[in-house]
């Protein structure tokens, strides 16, 4: 009697959200041995898809003459306007296009990953997060790029570009046709998976854990409510990716500077209130990127916990990005290139930074006592104000909604190219990622990010072959382009 009903007693005993977490930890740890295989380097295990992806990054700053420096006062004159058309093709404007793919990037891997990041690299490994998001510029500019270049517009005027167009035409062009359809419906699919899976689930369970933390923890209403939170959630991101791109877009062109503001005002009152302390900050930084104590795997570790935050933030080489600027009212590809270089420096090489010194400077890393993520970056906040973790909850709470709705456009572009042009698939594919953005509250921080960067990285596999064999054509454009817009402008060629 006792052993036919104990084991309905223990389902009963745990709660909705452990019972959602026990589901999906044994799917993450599969997925996540499968992405991540590592190999020993000096000591640590080094993830073959991280070595892949800073690879092609620093061959593709190579290439193109280090194009994230020359042409960066470039991307600025096109964000400001100088050469916008409104007779141009496209859905939004160029700013749009930059503030709706920031929204993708611009998000709690800067808060969540860079303090996760630093906890177990210790401050070095900020160093190599700059390093990698200056090299990901240039992997940003030749995606969305091909974005633009290889999109599809159809006769109601909606765009449909990213990586499942260029991989498939792109390649068809050079005569690999096969490899183009294959490597296209390949990332179509982990596109798909990536935006129900990783981002909306990442952003929806560090939403609810700071917004936990700023109601009193485990005394709160809200501590075992995961679920609900969640809902909640998925109705508002709901309402806003109804309308497609342009609601979208209209929603982030606002949503992204404000988020933005918020978020770095309350950083910069940090370190204004440590400013005596930032030089060893700094010095921190640099001295553990190179000299680190008490990291395993040493310079090797931390350069990998770098390494890896970075591009799970900017994403560069993963190639959703150029989903959201194929949509951008321009006729020359190049020109939205430009724009696109400017996410990983903001992304990257100024929020996370900024984000990683409030964390070293605060030294909120070196007492975790068992917490991570948003959590230890609430805690670094909180150590100047006790009220700063409300406004941090401010700001994740609109990171997460500005990153979800972009990725739910992302997705239903990859599932409308894997399913084709329907509007009641495409609402079906819509509430399905609005349950997720339920779901995801309920899970734990551990088995959120082993899917979300298992799905992140999956899609760089087939985006990264394309952009090999794609590169030289972009190059070509380049110059053309050089030759009528930016005639000051000659980088060193570099074959």
């Amino acid at each position: 009697m006792t052993l036919l009903f104990s084991p309905c007693v223990m389902a009963s005993d745990l709660t909705i959200d452990k019972q959602i977490d026990q589901l999906l930890v044994p799917i993450a740890n599969f997925f996540t041995s499968i992405i991540f295989y590592s190999v020993d380097v000096a000591g640590t295990q080094f993830p073959l898809i991280v070595m892949w992806l800073i690879i092609a990054a620093v061959i593709f700053t190579f290439y193109f003459g280090f194009i994230n420096v020359r042409g960066f006062t470039h991307s600025c004159k096109v964000i400001r306007g100088d050469y916008s058309n409104p007779d141009d093709p496209g859905e939004v404007s160029h700013f749009q296009a930059l503030t709706t793919a920031l929204s993708g990037t611009v998000g709690l891997g800067n808060i969540a990953g860079v303090a996760i990041a630093v906890s177990i690299g210790g401050p070095g490994a900020t160093f190599w997060m700059i390093i990698a998001g200056f090299m990901g510029m240039s992997t940003k500019f030749l995606e969305c790029t091909l974005g633009v270049k290889y999109r599809y517009i159809n006769t109601q005027g909606k765009v449909h570009g990213g990586p499942m167009y260029y991989l498939k035409n792109g390649l068809a062009e050079l005569g690999y046709e096969k490899l183009g359809k294959v490597l296209a419906s390949f990332f179509a699919v982990c596109c798909v998976v990536a935006s129900l899976c990783g981002s909306n689930m990442l952003q929806s369970n560090q939403a609810y854990q700071q917004f936990v933390i700023a109601m009193g923890n485990e005394t709160s209403f809200w501590a075992d409510k995961g679920w609900l939170f969640g809902s909640l959630l998925a109705i508002v991101i709901g309402v806003v990716i109804i309308g497609g791109i342009k609601s979208i877009a209209k929603v982030t062109e606002k949503l992204v500077p404000l988020m933005a503001g918020i978020y770095l005002s309350a950083a910069l009152f940090v370190l204004a209130y440590h400013y005596t302390e930032i030089p060893h900050a700094v010095s921190l930084i640099i001295n553990g990127a190179f000299n680190p104590t008490g990291v395993v795997g040493g310079i090797i570790g931390v350069m990998i916990q770098g390494f890896k935050r970075s591009t799970f933030s900017s994403e560069a080489g993963v190639g959703a990005a150029s989903i959201a600027h194929a949509t951008a009212s321009t006729k020359e590809p190049v020109r939205e290139g430009y724009v696109a270089l400017l996410e990983p420096f903001i992304d990257t090489i100024v929020i996370c930074t900024i984000t990683a010194l409030v964390i070293v400077i605060t030294g909120a890393y070196q007492t975790t006592d068992g917490i991570d993520g948003v959590a230890l970056t609430s805690r670094a906040f909180a150590s100047v104000i006790w009220w700063f973790p409300y406004v941090l909850s401010v700001a994740v709470l609109m990171f997460a909604i500005s990153t979800m709705i972009s990725w739910a456009y992302y997705g239903s572009i990859a599932w409308g190219y894997l399913v084709g042009e329907s509007k009641i698939l495409d609402l079906l594919y819509k509430v399905v990622f609005c349950i997720f953005t339920a779901l995801g509250a309920s899970v734990s921080l551990h088995a959120v990010i082993a899917i979300s960067d298992s799905m992140f990285f999956s899609m760089a596999i087939a985006n990264i072959i394309g952009l090999y064999l794609l590169a030289p054509q972009v190059k070509l454009d380049l110059r053309k382009y050089q030759n009528i817009y930016c005639k000051s402008y000659r980088p060193k060629d570099n074959g």
